[in-house]
């Protein structure tokens, strides 16, 4: 005998469906995804009705992409996706992973939940995992809406890349699932940082604001041209390398360092929560 009680099954004291049930009844979730839901009506609403801002001066690079972005709907959710990439969906994805752990601990919830008993490998899983499913839904959520809002607005035209050649809209598809597959990998860094953030300390919003603050700071330090190739080890650094999916041919390497970059930061990170929360004293 182990000295468990009779019955009782690790496996089966917090499921995530359960997990689940419970994230999409909060209203903070559903709040997110209506905002989601309402952002490329948002955008198209200004592009519809605002104005161009021609002055006579030079037509700059924002405003040429801007002018493209209302091509059609493969545009339209590139340019959605580019501008919600350094921030929008980094700020999401903290919330939804930073709310994990120190959310059960700010309402006194945690140490009952380890009374329970569940087992503490299987709570950070669980909920390490739901927050990485809604951070996921998120960015498909997003990017389909947006997809459908461009085509009833501008209609389903050729994709326009960087370079100015063109792709037809079915294999433009797979281009964009590359841009949602990318920044997915991408977004594991905030996650991840804010799922540490979430286990060493009892203020979910200590969590998300930590790790969004030290997001914003390593793009900030990103921009430091004298830095020179320490720039690279910066875990924003290639966040925006799946513009090479926008060119023809497609560039990999750089997508192919920040793919490795990311999964080596969110891989550390998340070692460093486990280590840390099981051998933490919850006391809350």
């Amino acid at each position: 005998m182990d000295g468990r009680a009779a019955g009782y099954r690790p496996a089966r004291t917090l499921s995530v469906g359960t997990e689940i049930r419970r994230q999409l009844t909060r209203r903070r979730t559903q709040l997110v995804f209506a905002f989601l839901v309402a952002l490329p009506v948002i955008l198209f609403l200004a592009f519809r009705f605002g104005t161009d801002g021609n002055d006579g001066s030079a037509q700059n690079e924002t405003d040429a992409f801007v002018t493209v972005a209302k091509s059609g709907a493969a545009n339209f959710t590139v340019f959605t996706l580019f501008v919600s990439a350094s921030f929008l969906l980094v700020v999401i994805v903290a919330l939804f992973c930073g709310d994990t752990v120190a959310s059960e601990a700010s309402s006194g919830s945690l140490r009952y939940l380890l009374a329970a008993p569940v087992p503490r490998r299987r709570l950070l899983g669980v909920k390490y995992a739901v927050g990485l499913l809604s951070s996921a839904a998120a960015l498909v959520v997003l990017t389909g809406v947006t997809l459908a809002v461009g085509a009833a607005a501008f209609g389903w035209h050729p994709l326009v890349t960087m370079t100015g050649d063109t792709i037809e809209p079915g294999p433009a598809l797979g281009r964009i699932a590359g841009v949602v597959g990318y920044l997915a990998i991408v977004l594991l860094v905030p996650a991840a940082l804010a799922f540490l953030l979430s286990v060493c300390t009892d203020n979910a919003l200590g969590a998300v604001g930590g790790a969004v603050l030290l997001v914003i700071v390593s793009s900030i330090l990103d921009q430091v041209t004298a830095l020179g190739g320490l720039r690279a080890v910066l875990p924003t650094h290639y966040q925006d390398a799946f513009t090479g999916l926008l060119t023809d041919p497609v560039r990999w390497d750089q997508m192919a360092r920040g793919a490795l970059s990311a999964l080596i930061y969110a891989g550390g990170f998340t070692a460093l929560a486990w280590w840390r929360f099981l051998r933490k004293d919850v006391t809350s």
